[in-house]
Parts: structure tokens; C-alpha cells; sequence
């Protein structure tokens, strides 16, 4: 086990068959849980320039190209659609294919050709569409907002994307919290003996947490300062161990600050076994705020993620995951770019698309609610 190995930073019992304090056992589950989301944001950060990268250069040139075959696919048909050998039955069925393929392509395609075969087959205006659609939108957010938080949005501020949203209810209630604190500023409440009490214990633990880093870190530049060092080889190892020792403490990384220790052989893994409970209970303290914070960063990325995918918010991602989603959906880009292409060659002829076009049977209209109506499809897209 080398001193790097982050399974080194680990309490073992002292001897055999005697078993860890519930501080000792806190402190391993600690460091593994945040050693695996280390690991798991780390390899986020590997995977999103490499998934971005291929979106820009693969798969959006995919979905263009595609985009420009049903673009042409729709003109074809509306061509057909104005030929007099299609009759009334035919031209129904055109007009459906039509507005079918309207409905994606026109979101998927900032094209002004589509908007004016959507507003032809569909009997109405896209633009006005998106715009009353948006406002019903609004309308429905902040009466949730109002609903569920209290907060008032005023008429005049954008709410069209979940982002905007975001952002302006979160300065809403900080608002709504700082006059809060405010109030309670102006007419302080007198706190209890108990409450005293907790607070002074409470800082008292934050500030014996932040001594605990201090002394690691203190211990740490004594023995690691390259200015004291004479040999150049070893003044070169010390000056980038140091580098390492003031990012972690600038981070309060502390179970970076103990592989370091380890790394620097100022303790080794058994020395560790030997740490008074209540001094690791601040370095519980330390490491379940890293972990929080982790698990935080982790999070907003796995959200970031599932939004773009439309995936349920109880879904999950991994950074595999994310590369697969994307490969799956360029082989399904690339074999809907080969069936589109066959169809246009298929059908160039107008009485060979008015023989297939006999066959075809407009599909009976699915059951839609108000979520439909609102929103123009199904609440979630379950990949």
C-alpha cells in the first residue's frame, strides 16, 4: 500500500478483535464516501469536455443534415398537396404527414421555411403560438412560486426558461430572507439559557475544527518549506508538495492535508488509530462539510445533465451513462438519415407516393390533457 493510496487514510483497530469508537467509524465511512465522490467528479470533469466535443463535431453535423432531409421531405409533400391528381382524401393524409413532422422539425430547426409550412398545415401562427404558450407558462410558474414559497413575481420579469426562473426566485427569497433577519434584528428575541449554551458550543467546535486544519497544516509547511532544503532534487519534490499542501488548505481539504501527511511520512497509517475522539470529532465536522460540498457540485451536474436529456428528476446519470445516451443517439440519427433519404428516393415520383399513400391510415389521436395542451407533448421523454 503506497502512501497515495487513499485507502491508507483509514482507522484500523488498534488490535485484534477490539472494535472502532462511533467517532472512528464516522471518520473511515467519511473518507470513503468522499474518496468515491472525488472520484466521481473527477471523472465528470474528464468526461464533459469529451461529450461536448463530440456534440459539436458528431452529432449536432448529424442532426443538421438530418434536419435539412425532412425539410425537404415536407417540401415535397407540399408540393404534392398543390398537384390536382391528389384528391380530398389524399390531401388529408399529406396534410397529416405534414403537420406531424412540423411539430419536432419546427422546434429542432430555426428555419423560416418550416414556420411557413407549420402555419400553412396547421392553421395557425408559430410565432403567436409559442408567445401565448409562454405566457400560460409564466402564469402557472408563478402561481407556484406564490403557492409554494410565498414569493410574489411581478409581471415584467422573464420567466420563459427554468434558468431565468431559477435565478429570479432565488433573489426573491434571499430578499424575503434578509427582511426576515431584519425584523428579527430590530426586535432581538431573548434566547434561552439552552440556546446560549448550543451556540457557544457550536463555535467553540467550529473554531477547534479550523485549529485542527491549522495544526496539520502548520506541521506540514515546517517540514515541507523547499527554502530549508539543500539538495535541489529534494528542494524540487518539497516545492511541489508544498504547492499541494496550500491549494488543500485554501480548499479545507482535509483528507488531502492527511495524504499528505502520509505522503510526507510525518504519520503513518497506524498513528491514526491513535487520535483522541474528540479531536477527530472535528475532523468528522471538517469532512462532512467537504462531502456536503461535493455532493452539491455533483449534484448540479447530474441535474444540468438530466434537464438537457429529459429525463424525470428522480432519474439518475453517471458520466458513462451521458457518453452512451449520446452514442445511442447517433446511431439512431444516422439510421433515421438513411430511411429518410430511401423515402425520398421512394417516393420522387407522384404516382408512386399516391399508390403508397392509398394504403396509409391517418392514426387515430392520442388522449390529451391540459399538461399537453400546455406544453405541446408528453410530461417527460423516458429515455
Amino acid at each position: 500500500m503506497t502512501a497515495k493510496d487513499p485507502k491508507a487514510i483509514r482507522i484500523a483497530p488498534k488490535k485484534q478483535g477490539s472494535t472502532l469508537s462511533a467517532a472512528q467509524k464516522r471518520f473511515n465511512n467519511l473518507i470513503k464516501q468522499i474518496d468515491k465522490n472525488k472520484k466521481l467528479l473527477l471523472d465528470w470533469k474528464d468526461t464533459i469536455p469529451v461529450y461536448q466535443q463530440k456534440v459539436g463535431q458528431e452529432y449536432e453535423p448529424l442532426f443538421d443534415t438530418f434536419n435539412g432531409y425532412r425539410l425537404e421531405w415536407l417540401q415535397l409533400l407540399d408540393q404534392y398537396y398543390e398537384q390536382p391528381q391528389f384528391k380530398k382524401t389524399d390531401k388529408a393524409k399529406i396534410k397529416h404527414i405534414i403537420s406531424a413532422v412540423c411539430d419536432d422539425l419546427v422546434v429542432d430547426m430555426e428555419s423560416e421555411a418550416v414556420k411557413a409550412l407549420f402555419n400553412k398545415y396547421k392553421d395557425t401562427d408559430y410565432d403567436a403560438m409559442v408567445q401565448e404558450q409562454e405566457q400560460a407558462m409564466a402564469e402557472m410558474i408563478k402561481g407556484l412560486a406564490k403557492e409554494m414559497f410565498k414569493v410574489d413575481i411581478d409581471d415584467d420579469v422573464d420567466v420563459s426558461t427554468p434558468e431565468k426562473f431559477q435565478a429570479h426566485l432565488q433573489d426573491k427569497l434571499r430578499e424575503q430572507a434578509e427582511a426576515e433577519e431584519a425584523v428579527k434584528a430590530a426586535k432581538p428575541k431573548k434566547k434561552t439559557v439552552k440556546q446560549l449554551a448550543r451556540e457557544a458550543k457550536q463555535q467553540e467546535d467550529e473554531a477547534l475544527a479550523g485549529k485542527s486544519v491549522q495544526e496539520i497544516y502548520r506541521k506540514l509547511v515546517a517540514a515541507l518549506h523547499p527554502d530549508r532544503e539543500p539538495d535541489e532534487q529534494e528542494r524540487a519534490r518539497k516545492t511541489e508538495l508544498m504547492q499541494r499542501v496550500n491549494t488543500a488548505y485554501g480548499k479545507k481539504d482535509l483528507l488531502q492535508l492527511l495524504e499528505l501527511q502520509l505522503e510526507a511520512e510525518q504519520v503513518d497509517a497506524a498513528q491514526l488509530g491513535h487520535i483522541a475522539d474528540d479531536r477527530l470529532k472535528h475532523f468528522n465536522k471538517i469532512l462532512g462539510e467537504q462531502l456536503a460540498e461535493l455532493t452539491e457540485e455533483i449534484g448540479h451536474i447530474e441535474m444540468t445533465f438530466m434537464e438537457r436529456l429529459n429525463m424525470p428528476f428522480f432519474g439518475k446519470i453517471t458520466p458513462k451513462h451521458l457518453l452512451a445516451e449520446l452514442a445511442h443517439d447517433m446511431r439512431q440519427v444516422k439510421q433515421d438519415i438513411a430511411y429518410i433519404k430511401e423515402d425520398l428516393q421512394d417516393h420522387a415520383d407522384p404516382a408512386t407516393f399516391k399508390a403508397w399513400l392509398k394504403a396509409y391510415r391517418i392514426p387515430k389521436p392520442k388522449r390529451r390533457d391540459a399538461f399537453d395542451e400546455l406544453f405541446g407533448g408528453d410530461p417527460f421523454d423516458f429515455r
